[in-house]
């Protein structure tokens, strides 16, 4: 059996000469060694010490380290420190890594304007910005892109901003939209967006267009984070894609593209969107907003009101955005008073939590969608709706 040995430079170290006289007079299996086996202790010192080590064991498999002079016994305490020791060393760098990438990142998107990857936002596109400023990458091949106007999609951008300022609402601007058969997003670039299968244009597609402010001509970055670690202490593979607060987007000082809007149009029409009061100048709010899930179809419920009381309904759907079936389910409504009454008598609810106002806190905190609510949407159809 001939064993790989050789570490990351192509030399050979005590250990690797150890292990190829080794592997002349017994047959196991493929000795293998790559790189600085330090950070591969990364991680939950807990995973390592009760489920990696015993793995390698079951397998007759031994861990060396240049720290002790030989194989790892997990049964003696000094090596049982020295690998939490490790773990902890490889977790600092690691971190400082981190921190170094992002400051410089952000220095890169705040002083330069530069572009930092990601899918260019609908009416712009990619193009060439010039061989990469650190020689190392331009050496390798890599050049730098910048965002110029799409000269198929800049247009329905700058015209949606337009319908918003002169009083469209969202749902009548993708329902023109989608009447003048205009390409969304996901079908102008499918490459980057596999993911979606919808051909039409939405509320929240419309809503995420008039709400970049990349429109303005200014580079904007850390607008989204990708959190690994879940609320019981384990990491997620794949992670959670969550927003930032805008306190913490990283805006460039000056303009680093050809804008599509003037920054005084995206002012203007952010405040569009935000509440507006009803027509005796009264500001309606509702307390279970995005909390709610029809037990029919399963989708989120929305905020309406009807008969002078907050409420919700689920129209199964159909949006204002497309044209009415003539085949349909009925729209399901709810009063928000019944749905709090019902809520009250859950028992998982506790005793000092029956105020409206502390039931919705307790449900937003928990973002509760259990099935309790989901029977309740579905047993309410007949008689919360009178």
């Amino acid at each position: 059996m001939k064993g790989d040995v050789s570490d990351d430079r192509g030399k050979k170290d005590p250990l690797a000469q150890w292990l190829n006289e080794q592997s002349e007079a017994r047959t196991k299996p493929q000795v293998r060694r790559r790189g600085n086996l330090r950070f591969a202790f990364y991680g939950r010192m807990s995973t390592v010490e009760h489920h990696l080590l015993p793995l390698l064991e079951q397998h007759d498999v031994h861990l060396w380290l240049p720290e002790t002079d030989g194989p790892v016994d997990c049964r003696k305490p000094a090596h049982q420190a020295l690998i939490m020791l490790l773990g902890v060393q490889s977790k600092r760098e690691v971190q400082r890594s981190r921190h170094r990438v992002i400051t410089a990142m952000r220095t890169q998107a705040r002083e330069q304007g530069r572009y930092l990857g990601g899918r260019p936002p609908y009416g712009y596109q990619l193009v060439d910005a010039g061989p990469h400023p650190n020689a190392a990458h331009a050496r390798w091949g890599r050049r730098l892109q910048r965002l110029e106007p799409d000269p198929a999609t800049a247009a329905h951008v700058r015209r949606m901003f337009a319908q918003r300022l002169s009083g469209h609402s969202l749902a009548s601007i993708a329902r023109a939209l989608n009447d003048d058969a205009v390409a969304c997003p996901s079908t102008v670039d499918p490459g980057r967006n596999h993911h979606r299968t919808n051909d039409r244009w939405t509320l929240r597609t419309a809503s995420a267009i008039l709400a970049n402010p990349r429109y303005t001509g200014r580079q904007v970055w850390n607008r989204q984070r990708t959190d690994i670690d879940t609320a019981d202490g384990n990491r997620d593979a794949h992670g959670t894609v969550r927003w930032n607060n805008t306190k913490d987007w990283v805006i460039s000082k000056q303009q680093a593209h050809t804008a599509l809007v003037t920054e005084q149009e995206f002012i203007a029409t952010q405040a569009i969107r935000s509440r507006r009061s009803a027509h005796d100048g009264t500001t309606r709010s509702y307390l279970l907003t995005g909390l709610l899930r029809c037990g029919s179809c399963g989708r989120r419920m929305d905020a309406h009101w009807v008969n002078q009381r907050p409420g919700y309904r689920c129209r199964h759907g159909h949006t204002s955005t497309q044209h009415p079936a003539s085949q349909r389910r009925k729209i399901l409504y709810l009063r928000e008073d019944h749905v709090i009454a019902r809520l009250a008598g859950h028992p998982s609810i506790a005793r000092d939590t029956h105020s409206p106002h502390a039931l919705a806190t307790f449900y937003g905190r928990i973002r509760y969608t259990s099935c309790a609510i989901k029977r309740i949407a579905h047993q309410s159809r007949l008689d919360l709706c009178r």
